[in-house]
């Protein structure tokens, strides 16, 4: 059997959770998520324990990886409507901003023009600092959909490995490269 996929979900109180065939709806503090599972996988909310079993129909290859998948994407709903998930972003360059007007984010990068992003529908983009380094962060239910969403504010401008301008994630390490040095010695 699994590893992931036969440990039980625990719910809090505070989750509403509906089981429809292979619809799984989740409502909880921070949002809501609703998502559609392989029919062959079977989803179990036991109220008394206040847990979730995820259950495959036979052992095959396909089967397996698709019961681990299942859990950890009802587990990641569960946290996801209750504490929610975040990722932070900084943009380094001289002369780069950011910032949020109305339902778009509007990154200054160095571009003849400023680049207009619409934010998804459940996510919400907070910038705490402006200017460089400007740090925003983006935070939903969803850990799919923030996780897109940054990756696509990241694909904007990636850090350069020679001065490390551009947008990296907060905790990201640019590897960083020599630039053409002088050389004293002539031959």
């Amino acid at each position: 059997m699994s590893r992931i996929g036969k440990q039980p979900v625990k719910v809090s109180n505070d989750v509403k959770l509906s089981i429809t065939g292979n619809t799984v709806s989740i409502e909880g503090p921070k949002g809501k998520l609703s998502q559609v599972f392989h029919p062959e996988i079977l989803i179990e909310y036991n109220q008394q324990d206040k847990q979730i079993f995820v259950k495959r129909s036979s052992d095959e290859k396909y089967h397996k990886a698709l019961h681990g998948l299942t859990r950890a994407l009802v587990s990641n709903m569960i946290l996801g409507v209750t504490k929610g998930y975040s990722k932070n972003l900084e943009i380094i360059g001289l002369g780069y901003s950011a910032k949020v007007q109305g339902k778009d984010l509007v990154l200054v990068l160095g571009y003849t023009h400023p680049v207009h992003l619409e934010i998804p529908k459940g996510i919400k983009v907070d910038v705490t600092n402006p200017t460089n380094p400007a740090k925003l962060t983006v935070s939903g239910p969803d850990k799919q959909m923030v996780g897109q969403f940054s990756a696509v504010i990241r694909g904007k401008k990636p850090p350069e490995p020679y001065k490390g301008m551009g947008i990296k994630y907060e905790n990201e390490i640019i590897k960083r490269k020599a630039g053409k040095a002088f050389t004293s010695g002539a031959a």
